[in-house]
């Protein structure tokens, strides 16, 4: 009896991809739900209703939140390895998906263990931790950032396939145009840190600025 066909060449590439794809539709539609759905039901929820939420809801969404990302990156890790991708467009989506992945696990679920803490004290009789409001907001941040970038790093992902002109090696690639793509990346990864929402405040505004995102960093690729 012949290996599994899984098990040879590009059928494991395949397999890596595929567990990338599982692992990508449960972090960044976790994602989308706590931008688009999650977080404008806070704004309306009664205190009661949001603080029940905060202790029994968002824990659970968060274990998938966190272990999806953590699954996508290591599966996408594998796949360039497998695949030995090098192209710009893959380079520039990858790149933008690890600092997603670090702002999950270094800003965003720290961060939100503060406040479910906080309200699991209030819910027990207790006082609000004070350090909960400034840590709500470092989570939101980050997690706007996370949706600003979702929204090029699927385009950018998606056209290593499509768009054969971004499959170009990134080593090939001009000093003005990596200057421009990866510093404007570097700028948005430092506003989420210690910055502020400005125009992603919305969840109308975070979408236009990702497709704007999508069009200057494709432009910066592309045409520099």
């Amino acid at each position: 009896m012949g290996e599994l066909a899984l098990l040879q060449g590009n059928a494991l590439a395949f397999l890596f991809r595929w567990i990338h794809l599982l692992g990508g539709v449960a972090w960044i539609g976790l994602l989308w739900y706590f931008n688009f759905v999650q977080g404008e039901y806070f704004k309306q929820a009664e205190a009661a209703s949001k603080s029940d939420a905060i202790r029994k809801l968002v824990p659970r969404a968060l274990w998938w939140f966190r272990w999806g990302a953590m699954v996508t990156l290591l599966s996408g890790l594998a796949m360039l390895g497998a695949k030995h991708l090098t192209g710009y467009g893959i380079i520039v989506g990858s790149t933008l998906g690890t600092l997603m992945f670090l702002n999950v696990w270094l800003i965003i679920w720290p961060n939100q263990k503060i406040v479910i803490a906080s309200a699991e004290k209030v819910a027990g009789g207790g006082e609000a931790d004070p350090a909960a409001a400034g840590a709500l907001a470092k989570a939101g941040l980050a997690s706007r950032t996370n949706t600003l970038f979702s929204i090029p790093m699927l385009f950018f992902m998606a056209s290593s396939v499509h768009l054969s002109q971004l499959a170009t090696p990134v080593q090939q690639a001009g000093p003005l145009s990596l200057l421009v793509v990866f510093g404007i990346i570097l700028l948005l990864e430092i506003n989420a840190i210690k910055g502020k929402t400005g125009p992603m405040t919305s969840v109308k505004g975070v979408i236009h600025m990702g497709l704007l995102l999508t069009l200057v960093l494709y432009l910066g690729v592309d045409l520099l």
